[in-house]
């Protein structure tokens, strides 16, 4: 914050003089500019500037909240560009799981992690989500990156995808509701209790595709600016955390109504 009320006051140094100097509009253009001052001209104006925003510290906090707006609507805009490049891998990777309704207008993508507490919270909010609004496709992409264990839960549901797809649905819901500390052999076991082959499912987690869906994710993530989990995509915009239902519903209902 310090960092950022001293750059907002170096910018701001050229315009205060002038906020001061009222109708003086003529003598404050024959002011030397900031390059060309004395010491001395430059100590006067600091004192100046210093005065006025002693008497006026509200412009300070004006001014952050319009360069965080700038900044959050520059954000979004790099967002909303990156989506479009990305989108087949956004949207369409042929990898992830997709639930919901397959065809239905507005596509939620979510970036998770097994072993992630404020996935588990977001995840019945999904649920929620899917079951409320027939029209929301959910595309779920695995992104492991609270270490090992993480990583071989997601190389274990990936396998489980490719292995038997109809069950996946059960075993996502079961990997995400489990209270304690997710561990690469309790995930095998959810697994096993799911109907899957534990020895195919093993062997499926080791190959090749996997390991390219995994860097795919990562890959992906990097580009889109993600750092955390959950994080998820609706419509154009990248949502940084976790958010309750009702915020996903607006969004959603946002996206709709774009699209119109």
């Amino acid at each position: 914050m310090r960092q950022m009320i001293y750059a907002i006051t170096l910018a701001a140094a050229a315009a205060v003089p002038m906020a001061m100097a009222g109708p003086a509009v003529a003598q404050q253009q024959s002011r030397p500019a900031l390059t060309d001052m004395s010491d001395a001209e430059r100590e006067r104006l600091r004192t100046e500037i210093r005065a006025y925003l002693l008497e006026n510290p509200e412009v300070l906090f004006e001014a952050i909240q319009i360069l965080e707006a700038r900044r959050d609507a520059t954000r979004r805009n790099q967002d909303a560009k990156t989506i479009a490049e990305k989108a087949d891998a956004i949207f369409n990777d042929g990898v992830s799981w997709v639930g919901g309704n397959p065809d239905g207008d507005v596509t939620v993508v979510e970036f998770s992690d097994y072993r992630c507490g404020y996935c588990k919270k977001a995840h019945p909010e999904i649920q929620a989500l899917v079951e409320s609004d027939p029209n929301v496709r959910l595309v779920v992409k695995e992104f492991p990156i609270l270490g090992p264990d993480s990583v071989a839960a997601a190389r274990m549901a990936l396998a489980a995808l490719q292995l038997d797809p109809d069950r996946f649905g059960a075993l996502n819901d079961a990997l995400m509701s489990f209270e304690g500390g997710l561990t690469e052999a309790t995930a095998y076991q959810i697994a096993a209790h799911a109907g899957y082959d534990i020895p195919a499912l093993k062997e499926a987690a080791a190959s090749d595709a996997v390991s390219q869906a995994v860097a795919a994710n990562y890959a992906l993530a990097r580009d889109l600016g993600l750092e955390g989990t959950p994080a998820f995509i609706i419509g154009n915009q990248i949502v940084r955390g976790y958010i309750p239902l009702e915020q996903m519903q607006a969004a959603v209902e946002q996206t709709r109504a774009a699209m119109n």
